[in-house]
């Protein structure tokens, strides 16, 4: 197998499209002449940041289901025709040994064509409650690498790998080094004398976590903190003007690995890629889930690692009256933080990765 060709398919969310790009990079290294091809779906985030990443993707016209009575809706069996016809023709084209779906809908039709033509197919599941798609794909799939265990009630179980979610590569690096925290809050021009509380609302944003914390600025001052807020590129207009010496405000963080060494608190969304990043930098985290998400699954990944000790939970809904007592008992407790951070840390899987493309690697080989 001297140029084997490798096609990955999963998008609509960074939590689908950094899994995938992550498992590319990992097979690149292990198969340096491999071509690597991408499927996404039109106009959606992937057919920027794949492109950026260094790999050729290919576009399927392809939507989700609107959850509300919407007119598009009429459009899906056409689209989903139209991406089973693409996905057949891109699969007799680049001929490959194996297809790699991370979820989202964009990966339904690919795989689901790979499966049935011969092709060995791997389903990457991020979340405690897996999404339609992999469900539905689970009955084709060779192998189905998890993040969670008990997953047993979804999938069939002989097929089920526990590996952990992929990391991104800087993730991954700062974990093997070591950036300093005065280095990282120099990076954000941040002063060194303040402890400072990271805010990921993911790369969108979060509606009701940019409104809390605009709320409580007077509250961080007097905690004498820094507040370092992704707030998403949908709220940066409406926020940029609370940025000052100790409050950064940032559409998007490049840098992901300064701002997790800069940070001593961590308010984040519980998406399945952010908890597992999470957990390789041991901080102490108050997760805020959205509850505006298939099956309530940012809730439930939130659940699995407070059942763990390693993080607290706050519902939105109950996002004005438990914050500033769930964030006090942090900053009153040392020995809580230390504590939940090395729980947190315990529950890391660093070798993720590497460990899915072994479970690729067997499929073809087999």
């Amino acid at each position: 197998m001297n140029k084997p060709t490798f096609i990955i398919s999963g998008g609509g969310t960074g939590g689908h499209i950094y899994p995938a790009i992550a498992i590319a990079d990992e097979l690149k290294a292990q198969f340096p002449a491999a071509q690597i091809i991408f499927v996404g779906a039109k106009d959606r985030m992937e057919m920027q940041k794949v492109p950026q990443a260094g790999y050729p993707i290919e576009g399927l016209w392809i939507s989700g289901l609107q959850r509300k009575f919407d007119l598009k809706n009429l459009l899906l069996p056409l689209k989903v025709l139209s991406s089973l016809w693409k996905s057949y023709k891109l699969l007799k084209k680049y001929q490959p040994v194996a297809a790699i779906g991370t979820g989202g809908y964009a990966s339904a039709a690919l795989l689901k064509v790979a499966g049935s033509i011969g092709i060995p197919t791997l389903i990457q599941e991020q979340n405690s409650y897996p999404g339609i798609t992999n469900k539905i794909l689970s009955k084709t799939a060779k192998r189905i690498c998890v993040a969670y265990t008990g997953l047993e009630k979804f999938f069939p179980c002989p097929k089920i790998k526990i590996t952990g979610n992929p990391i991104r590569k800087n993730i991954l690096q700062m974990h093997s080094s070591s950036i300093g925290q005065e280095e990282a809050k120099a990076h954000f021009q941040l002063k060194n004398d303040r402890k400072v509380l990271l805010i990921i609302g993911g790369s969108l944003g979060a509606r009701a976590i940019n409104k809390l914390i605009a709320q409580k600025q007077a509250y961080f001052e007097s905690k004498n903190l820094s507040v370092l807020w992704q707030c998403g590129k949908f709220y940066y207009e409406t926020y940029k003007s609370f940025g000052n010496d100790q409050v950064k405000v940032l559409a998007f963080v490049d840098r992901m690995d300064m701002a997790y060494a800069a940070a001593d608190y961590i308010i984040s969304r519980a998406g399945a890629s952010s908890v597992s990043e999470l957990a390789l930098v041991g901080k102490p985290t108050i997760f805020i889930p959205s509850p505006n998400v298939a099956e309530d699954h940012q809730t439930k990944n939130a659940e699995a690692i407070v059942a763990e000790n390693a993080a607290l939970l706050i519902k939105e809904k109950n996002i004005e009256t438990d914050f500033e007592k769930q964030f006090d008992s942090l900053l009153e407790s040392s020995l809580l933080c230390a504590e939940m951070g090395q729980k947190f840390k315990a529950l890391a899987k660093p070798n993720a990765t590497s460990e899915i493309v072994s479970e690729i690697k067997k499929l073809i080989e087999s």
